[in-house]
């Protein structure tokens, strides 16, 4: 005892209650005990005293609460926090306290209220309640709510309760909001003030626009229309949503409540606050402290929800969810996107917002699904992305199909015809056109073209021109996430029969702009197969000459350059450019990667893509669009467990890895730790834990694994980056990004090379430009100039000077919209056009920083 007797409870006051003059030798004991332990935070539930007030009756337990509270306010350090345990403790079981009692315990916490229910001034302290909450005043109002029910409530207790509800309602913003929402509610139903002849008093945190529109909705509805309370009383329902998803009880309230207002106008309600939602901003602050001695730091933080508003607009997305059409799920897709956004320092602006719009969208039917399809590539965190997967997986069970067919089904056409969609409003004619993956609508009015949307229809056709606008936005989005998921199924070799390939793909309104510039393979029952591309009006070889149509029996897959002969891949990009046919992904341009004899003497690896320096957050974000896991590395515990990135290949059984490590050098992390560079290694495949032979991997998933690889080295790349070196870079890394920059060309940069090799020669360029082993070669008005066909770089002769050229991420035209490119989504291949043609009349660049360095 000698060890714990230091630890004394402070003297009682003169005037203490008999209930703490009977508990103070047992609150002593309780201290003397918690003393003697090791970890006085989680052992007092193991205490004797704490298991004998378990066993003893409730009037006791009750005397003791009261007794831990004149105890914990008296005392400071340890004891403080051994009363506060036991207190939450008693407060979890049942206690018998008068009406006086309770008062006098929730008073002990410190809710003492000089204002009455109604009139007179403000109680002085409008902190109250929230300091109160370091107390277990909820568990305490429970226990009051259970006695109620029992016993009813008198005048004094009536009488404090409406003071404690009105102190609620005027705290009930900024910190622990949420929290003091809940008591507010509770105290309500303990008043009884939800019956059908009372207005609920709802009131939401009021420092960000969704809680100003929440607040100023419930003002705006009159307090004599009865018809109002069931939006009240839905509103205040909101306030109570907690958890990943609402339990089957919530479920059923939200129903009856959503029911209780109407269908309709909670649809057509929530679609204006999703939208506000999805549009609000996060609020950047800063607060300077200082420290003395001049010393100072500023602090930067985030707001665009406040805690207890995070609730409500969850409750509002599990409303909505049953309800939703398509304006709602697209608003529903657009905040999702956004809530998965990272904020720096901090992460996503609020996951359980995000996980709430992803849950509605998965319980919304195959349109649901085609929204989960658009979010998906946006959504660069791994685990999300899983549980998107997981939820699309889901829905395919629930119908008997693949998750693939399932997508396929989901697939909205947005009314298009041959890639268009024309609708008269009013004396106007809109034309949305869909080429090229972007969406635009032209407006026509009695054959006159107008450049913008008339502004008289906004106020005649104003929800007719949202839907066509959210028609243009998904309509675009839609193309983009179809275009990735099928440049992602060469590795799947999925095969399609041709009564489901014909209705979700060449028919689609949508889906046929994809699918009908590609090649397929035709496989036949017996076997045999014909590669075949749709031109004209029929399907054609690769001579161009027709072939037998698609039966019933037919199986078409993507045709892939590593199924067939270096002849034939000429002949289709042959074709291709003869009758102007640009694919919406490389297809008879993709990159080939065969083993190669270096692979084959490691036999079990690959070191072609190793020791390149990335940019990890670039890396990271491709990779995750490539259906790559990964986890950025960072200078910090368990940070270096990441490090491979991983491509699952469930068709052959098989594991990707690429292996990176750290570049760690001074300044090479950013503020939260994380690297900004890394350095890349071997590639490898295994079958569970065993790794595969490189022989052993089938051609074309070998193919397609190492150019993701390339992919991402091409792009990541340090050397990619013109302004890298000029901007300090890594001192010790110069000589690689002088290498990357202007050195051997990789697979992409080849075939880059060879699209020029024919584009060149047709462009105002052909006659001042040639092309060599790495370079596109200008001869400008007044020097030469040699564009790197891998990197975009530019060295300057005669003495190869650097030259820096920046290109214009946000001009809407490169100056090669005129220009045929047979595919989609070489930036590079435009980039290096651009400059060409800027740089044969060098004579004429007007742009001062440029012109500092030619000359």
């Amino acid at each position: 005892m000698a060890k714990s007797s230091k630890f004394r409870l402070a003297a009682l006051p003169a005037d203490a209650s008999p209930a703490s003059v009977e508990m103070q030798p047992v609150l002593q004991q309780l201290i003397q005990e918690a003393g003697a332990t090791a970890n006085w935070h989680s052992a007092v539930t193991e205490l004797p005293v704490y298991q004998a007030a378990r066993a003893a009756d409730a009037a006791y337990r009750g005397r003791l609460a009261l007794a831990a509270v004149v105890a914990l306010r008296a005392n400071e350090g340890r004891i403080r926090t051994t009363c506060l345990r036991l207190l939450e403790g008693l407060s979890r079981m049942t206690l018998e306290l008068s009406e006086a009692e309770f008062i006098e315990l929730l008073q002990s916490y410190g809710l003492v209220f000089d204002a009455p229910a109604t009139g007179g001034s403000a109680a002085p302290n409008l902190s109250i309640v929230r300091d109160a909450l370091v107390f277990p005043v909820g568990l305490t109002l429970g226990q009051l709510e259970k006695a109620a029910k029992k016993r009813g409530l008198g005048a004094p207790l009536v009488t404090y309760l409406h003071q404690f509800l009105a102190a609620t309602e005027r705290e009930a913003t900024g910190y622990r909001a949420s929290d003091i929402v809940k008591l507010h509610h509770r105290l309500q139903a303990i008043l009884g003030l939800g019956d059908a002849d009372s207005r609920p008093v709802v009131t939401f945190p009021a420092s960000e626009p969704f809680g100003q529109a929440l607040n100023a909705f419930a003002a705006s509805l009159p307090d004599a229309d009865v018809a109002t309370l069931p939006w009240l009383r839905l509103l205040q329902l909101w306030t109570k949503a907690s958890g990943g998803q609402p339990t089957a009880k919530f479920r059923k309230e939200l129903d009856a409540a959503a029911e209780a207002v109407g269908p309709a106008a909670v649809r057509q309600q929530s679609a204006q606050w999703l939208a506000l939602l999805a549009t609000m901003p996060v609020v950047e602050t800063s607060q300077t402290i200082d420290y003395g001695h001049g010393n100072t730091r500023t602090y930067i933080s985030y707001l665009y929800l406040q805690e207890a508003n995070v609730a409500v607009a969850k409750g509002l997305v599990w409303t909505v969810a049953p309800l939703a059409d398509d304006e709602v799920r697209h608003h529903l897709a657009e905040l999702a996107v956004k809530c998965y956004r990272k904020i720096p320092g901090q992460g996503p602006v609020t996951v359980a917002l995000g996980n709430a719009c992803l849950l509605a969208l998965s319980q919304n039917g195959l349109p649901g699904v085609s929204a989960l399809a658009r979010v998906r590539p946006k959504i660069k965190q791994t685990n999300t992305q899983e549980l998107i997967a997981g939820y699309i997986t889901s829905a395919s069970q629930a119908l008997g199909v693949s998750p693939a067919e399932i997508e396929d089904m989901a697939m909205p056409d947005f009314g298009l015809t041959n890639g268009q969609l024309t609708e008269t409003l009013g004396d106007y004619t809109a034309t949305l056109t869909l080429a090229d993956g972007k969406a635009d609508v032209q407006w026509v009015k009695a054959d006159k073209p107008l450049k913008t949307a008339p502004t008289a229809l906004k106020a005649t056709h104003a929800d007719e021109l949202k839907e066509l606008k959210n028609a243009q936005a998904q309509a675009q989005q839609t193309y983009t996430a179809q275009r990735d998921r099928l440049d992602r199924t060469f590795v799947d070799e999925r095969r399609i029969a041709w009564s489901w390939f014909e209705q979700n793909y060449f028919n689609h309104g949508l889906m046929s702009l994809l699918a009908r510039p590609l090649i397929w393979r035709l496989h036949q029952p017996n076997g045999s197969f014909e590669d075949a591309l749709w031109v004209g009006d029929a399907w054609r070889n690769v001579r161009g000459q027709p072939v037998l149509a698609p039966t019933a029996d037919t199986q078409l897959q993507l045709w892939h350059p590593v199924l067939a002969t270096p002849a034939e891949v000429l002949a289709w990009r042959e074709l291709l450019e003869r009758h102007q046919l640009r694919q919406p992904l490389k297809q008879a341009f993709r990159e080939v990667y065969l083993l190669t004899p270096p692979e084959e003497h490691t036999r079990t690896y690959s070191n072609r893509m190793a020791a390149h320096v990335l940019k990890q957050h670039q890396f990271n974000s491709l990779a995750k669009l490539r259906g790559w896991k990964y986890s950025l590395l960072g200078a910090y515990d368990k940070g270096y467990e990441s490090d491979k990135a991983t491509l699952a290949l469930p068709t052959q059984q098989l594991r990707a890895e690429f292996w990176v490590s750290e570049v760690n050098a001074d300044d090479a992390w950013n503020d939260t730790g994380i690297y900004l560079y890394i350095s890349t290694d071997q590639v490898r495949f295994l079958r569970g834990e065993e790794v595969v032979p490189l022989t052993e991997i089938p051609a074309l998933t070998f193919s397609e694994v190492t150019r993701d690889v390339d992919l991402f080295v091409g792009v990541a790349s340090v050397g990619n980056d013109p302004l890298w070196r000029d901007n300090g870079g890594l001192v010790q890394y110069r000589d690689y990004w002088q290498h990357y920059s202007f050195g051997e060309l990789g697979e992409v940069a080849k075939n880059r090379k060879l699209a020029l090799e024919r584009l060149v020669p047709r462009l105002k360029i052909g006659k001042v430009s040639e092309l060599t082993d790495r370079f596109l070669v200008v001869r400008g008005k007044l020097r030469t100039y040699k564009i790197h066909l891998g990197s975009g770089n530019i060295l300057m002769e005669p003495n190869d000077q650097y030259l820096c050229i920046v290109p214009d991420r946000s001009a809407k035209n490169t100056g090669t919209a005129d220009v045929f490119l047979p595919f989609e989504g070489d930036a590079v291949l435009s980039i290096i056009l651009s400059k060409a043609l800027l740089l044969m009349d060098d004579n004429k660049i007007t742009d001062d920083t440029i012109v500092r360095q030619i000359k």
